[in-house]
Parts: C-alpha cells; sequence; structure tokens
C-alpha cells in the first residue's frame, strides 16, 4: 500500500517538474506552450487602437456584423491574427493591432471598402459586388433526399442579367469570387443560371457558409469606413506594464505560499504544489489555445489564484474540524474533502456563470479578464478537487498522520478523544 502510495506521489513530482519545464522552456525554436509564447495583447505588446465609424447614420446590424468579418478577413490574410475586432454601438468598429509599427499604412489598408468581383479563368471581370443584393446560408435537397449547406446568392435585375451572361459562356469551368485580390472560392459553373436566385455548392460547415456569406455580403456595403480616432501604443509602456505585473504576481505567490505553509504547515506545502501545478497549467492552456493576453487577463489569472487558495482553504478547515472532533488522520481526510466538495463547486461554478456572462456581453479588456478567469476557475477546480487531494492521500497513506503536522495541537486532539 505504502509503495503504491510513493509511487504517486514521484509520478505527481515528476508531472510538476514536466510541466515547469513546459511552462518557462517550451518546446521547439519558438518556445511552443511556454510563458514566452503567449499572444501579448495591445497594452501589453504595443501598437495601435482605432476607431471606424460609417458614414451612414444608421446602418443595419447586418451591415455592421458584415463589416466586422471584412475588417477581421483583411487582417487575418494580413497577417495581423493578435488583432481584436469589436462593434461600438451601432455604427462603430473599434480594432485594436499590437505590434504595428506603421500604424498609418495599417489604418488605411484596412478601413478601405472592398471591392467583390466575380472572375473568369482568364482575368475578366464579370460583375461586382454591387450587383449582389444579398448572401445567406441556405441547405439544399438532392434528388436522393440528402442535405448539404449551401450559400444562396441573389443578384440585382442588372446582375442577374450579367450573371446569366457569365454562367452561360463558362459552363464547366471555375468562376472565381475575389475580394480585393484574394480568392474567397473558385466553384465550378454547372449550368446556365437565368434566374436572379444562385447557389454555391461545396463541402462547407455551418460557421463556413456564414463567413463567406458575410464576406460577400461586404463587398456591396453601401457606406465607408471613416476613421475618427487613433491612439498609439508605445511598446516601452506595454513592457513595463507586463514587467510590473508579472513582478506582482511573483510577490503575490511567494506570500501565498508562505501563507499558507504557516498556517497549514504539511497540508500549506501540498496547497503550495497545487498553484505551481495551477500556474504551468494555466500558461500551457494560454499558450496552446493562442489565447490573446492582456492587463485585464493577468488580473483575472490572479484572481483565479486566489480562488484556488481559498479552495484548498476551506479543505484543509475542513480536516482540522474533523481531526479536532476526535477522528483518526486518515478519516479526518476523508470527510473533510466530503464536506469541501458542495462549497468548492457551488463557488467555482457561480464564478464560471459570472464570467461567461462577461465573456459574451463584453468587448476588448472585458473579454480578456472573462477569459482567463474563466480558464483559472476551471484549473483551480481541477488542482484543488484532484491534485491536492491525491497528494494528501498519499501523505497520509504513506504514514505521515501525525495531526501536528496538518496545523492541530496534540492536546486538542486529546481532549477530544476523552470526551469522546
Amino acid at each position: 500500500m505504502k509503495k503504491k502510495n510513493a509511487t504517486k506521489l514521484i509520478l505527481i513530482a515528476l508531472a510538476a517538474v514536466v510541466l515547469g519545464y513546459t511552462a518557462y522552456f517550451g518546446f521547439g525554436s519558438d518556445r511552443r506552450f511556454s510563458a514566452f509564447d503567449i499572444r501579448l495583447g495591445l497594452d501589453l505588446q504595443g501598437g495601435v487602437s482605432i476607431v471606424y465609424e460609417a458614414d451612414i447614420p444608421n446602418p443595419t446590424s447586418e451591415q455592421m456584423s458584415a463589416a466586422n468579418s471584412l475588417i477581421r478577413g483583411r487582417l487575418d490574410r494580413l497577417g495581423y491574427t493578435e488583432a481584436d475586432v469589436a462593434t461600438q454601438g451601432s455604427n462603430r468598429i473599434a480594432v485594436d493591432i499590437p505590434g504595428v509599427d506603421d500604424a498609418e499604412s495599417a489604418v488605411d489598408l484596412i478601413g478601405r471598402t472592398a471591392m467583390l468581383t466575380f472572375v473568369d479563368m482568364d482575368g475578366n471581370i464579370l460583375l461586382s459586388g454591387q450587383h449582389v443584393a444579398n448572401a445567406q446560408r441556405s441547405v439544399e435537397t438532392n434528388q436522393m433526399g440528402v442535405q448539404s449547406i449551401v450559400i444562396a446568392l441573389r443578384f440585382t435585375p442588372e446582375g442577374s442579367v450579367l450573371f446569366e451572361q457569365a454562367t452561360a459562356a463558362n459552363i464547366g469551368r471555375q468562376m472565381l469570387i475575389m475580394l480585393d485580390d484574394d480568392i474567397l472560392m473558385s466553384p465550378t459553373v454547372n449550368e446556365r443560371i437565368s434566374s436572379m436566385d444562385a447557389s454555391i455548392t461545396g463541402v462547407f460547415t455551418a460557421q463556413e457558409a456564414d463567413e463567406y456569406a458575410a464576406l460577400i455580403r461586404s463587398g456591396s456595403l453601401p457606406f465607408n469606413l471613416t476613421t475618427i480616432s487613433m491612439k498609439n501604443v508605445g511598446a516601452r509602456l506595454g513592457m513595463e506594464s507586463l514587467n510590473t505585473s508579472i513582478l506582482a504576481g511573483i510577490i503575490g505567490f511567494t506570500l501565498v505560499v508562505i501563507f499558507m505553509i504557516v498556517i497549514y504547515r504539511l497540508a500549506g506545502v501540498v496547497a503550495s504544489i497545487a498553484l505551481f501545478l495551477f500556474l504551468c497549467i494555466q500558461i500551457i492552456v494560454l499558450s496552446a489555445f493562442n489565447v490573446t493576453l492582456t492587463l485585464p487577463g493577468i488580473a483575472g489569472i490572479i484572481l483565479s489564484v486566489g480562488m484556488a487558495t481559498d479552495a484548498n482553504i476551506i479543505i484543509f478547515e475542513r480536516i482540522k474540524e474533523e481531526i479536532k472532533s476526535g477522528r483518526s488522520v486518515s478519516a479526518s481526510f476523508k470527510a473533510g474533502f466530503t464536506r469541501a466538495f458542495p462549497a468548492i463547486v457551488d463557488c467555482n461554478i457561480t464564478a464560471l456563470i459570472a464570467s461567461l456572462i462577461l465573456f459574451a456581453f463584453g468587448t476588448g479588456p472585458v473579454r480578456g479578464f472573462a477569459t482567463t478567469l474563466s480558464i483559472g476557475v476551471v484549473i483551480s477546480m481541477f488542482t484543488a478537487l484532484v491534485i491536492s487531494k491525491m497528494l494528501l492521500d498519499g501523505l497520509i497513506n504513506c504514514g505521515i498522520q501525525n495531526p501536528a503536522l496538518y496545523s492541530v495541537k496534540m492536546d486538542t486532539v486529546e481532549a477530544a478523544e476523552a470526551n469522546a
């Protein structure tokens, strides 16, 4: 039994070494999965923050969504994959682009109206975005009864005539649908289409069809985007903020570890190991899922560290109460976890719901805070309810059952046993 538990403790120790190495050094030349591979937001890396406004007073929500998709797609194609695009109010779009050197060039490039064109294989423009009245995801059923996702197009009267001529001249050939200089898709023309409606078939997911439809619609947007504000954030300021935040995090973590060990002794050591693993796992998750880290995001991490600490405190206090009542350390461990479990789950689920609401309705920095907080809540429950439990279980079953090591005085235990 002791050998089995000793093996468990050794495996946890090895896992801590591997996770710690990964979180700091990572893998490969780009240090993948390490803290140095985490994407930094505008407030940490520096860059430019731009607010665009439609040049018409009341654009529809669909038009704004299409413009949002257009800018997002253009940023991705330009390599600004870390940029954040969010709609503000009814007619404004905020764009944050970290790491930009030439701000004015970026503003001009992403803010201009898109040019959507339908081009044949010889490079001739057949019709343009102004001839498309609408584009949306739809579902078609073939003769075999099999349904597939398509992109349904509706043309203007003039566009319908031009599209009929284009399809008649290109049966069996590909027609390129281009946004600016980029090819969105290249469907093959199967037949002459004489109606105002057409569909683009292919292997689309629902999300892909929605995104393509939005981009096609954006080519015929009836408004331009005007830059109403542009704010540069220096990289020096961002790095100072990052370094200050890291220093504050290290100091805070050290104080928490000291507090836990002084107050809870061996259990505090267990909590410190669990918190170390918590931070390592969170760093790896942020890197693996390309989460953009901002100053509010760092605040979310620090708050989740506090929640992870609270979870361990609840567990240890329940265990202490059971030991003081006269139970053995082993029995107190099991009863303490059983009693602490509902409180920990309720507290963390409430925090997770709050963070999800913030993510759903917030923008920019609020979303950054909600993202790291929600990730931290999930990891904190895992480290408190799984890692801490495994460590304590292994130590107790290896024979470490002196109540004093769990911050309970022997005279208190003796008095409880006498009263029993």
